[in-house]
């Protein structure tokens, strides 16, 4: 069967607000048809359900924003796998878990390692995050063993944005501040000593995540994201390390978009698979 192909980039203007964590129900994802799309101009293809969350932005720049010299990552709530592909991509020395609740999601996951040759370097489970740790390590995470943990939570809280109509999948979209908590604790328990913990999240939501970091980790550091120079900050990169105690930093807001549709230079070499973030 001949699959659609789409780009995240080019003539279409991409849409920023797609960054939640794909944790659909498997009722919702089984009936679904698949796409498979483009990434880092072509450096990777996902297979992806063509409704819902679909990957873009948020978890290209999450893959991006790992430093260089990691060796082991997990991926939390890791969808079809593109954040954590993007750091395999630049990480070649990189092995990573990626971990969803969602068995059929897991299931792209795996195709997508396969098809994207990192089969031998990516691990996928089904895990619950927000579980307790002997379940967790139950289902093949490990406590204090990652050198970097990446996630890209679900957001929607009380009252904001359009819930769906399927409990199921509204409940795969909302986020409280103690469900954002869990996230965070878990990446905690998860980071090995002196491991970076990276979430990107909405600016809206900054105050439970900040309290959440600084809470467990030091050296945190917040990089906001406007889509437009005339435009306030949308999202937020933040990332602590496990065991610090230096003082957080806020760095200067970056803005994704140059003129017209185009993105920045910056940006624009990330998301054709060219440089990694540096912040």
């Amino acid at each position: 069967m001949s699959l659609p192909r789409r780009r995240m980039y080019g003539r279409t203007k991409p849409a920023f607000k797609g960054a939640m964590s794909l944790d659909q129900p498997q009722s919702f994802v089984k009936h679904q048809s698949i796409t498979r799309d483009a990434f880092l101009g072509g450096r990777l293809t996902l297979s992806q359900p063509s409704h819902g969350f679909r990957a873009g932005l948020d978890s290209v720049l999450l893959g991006a924003a790992v430093g260089q010299g990691r060796k082991n990552l997990l991926d939390l709530g890791c969808g079809v796998g593109t954040a954590g592909f993007v750091a395999m991509h630049y990480g070649r020395i990189l092995n990573a878990t990626l971990v969803d609740q969602n068995a059929e999601i897991v299931d792209l996951a795996r195709t997508n390692a396969t098809d994207n040759g990192f089969a031998e370097r990516a691990t996928v489970l089904v895990a619950d995050i927000t579980a307790r740790g002997a379940e967790r390590q139950a289902a093949g995470l490990v406590e204090n063993g990652y050198d970097v943990v990446i996630a890209n939570p679900p957001f929607f809280a009380d009252g904001a944005g359009t819930l769906a109509v399927d409990r199921g999948r509204a409940d795969a979209r909302h986020m409280d501040a103690a469900m954002l908590d869990l996230w965070i604790k878990t990446a905690a328990s998860a980071a090995a000593a002196g491991g970076e913990i990276i979430f990107v999240y909405p600016s809206t939501s900054l105050s439970p995540l900040l309290a959440g970091f600084e809470q467990r980790f030091g050296a945190v550091t917040v990089l906001p994201l406007a889509p437009r120079a005339e435009a306030p900050v949308s999202r937020v990169l933040i990332r602590g390390i496990k065991g610090s105690r230096a003082p957080m930093t806020l760095l200067s807001s970056r803005v994704l978009h140059g003129e017209g549709r185009s993105f920045a230079p910056e940006f624009e070499a990330i998301f054709r698979g060219e440089a990694r973030l540096v912040w």
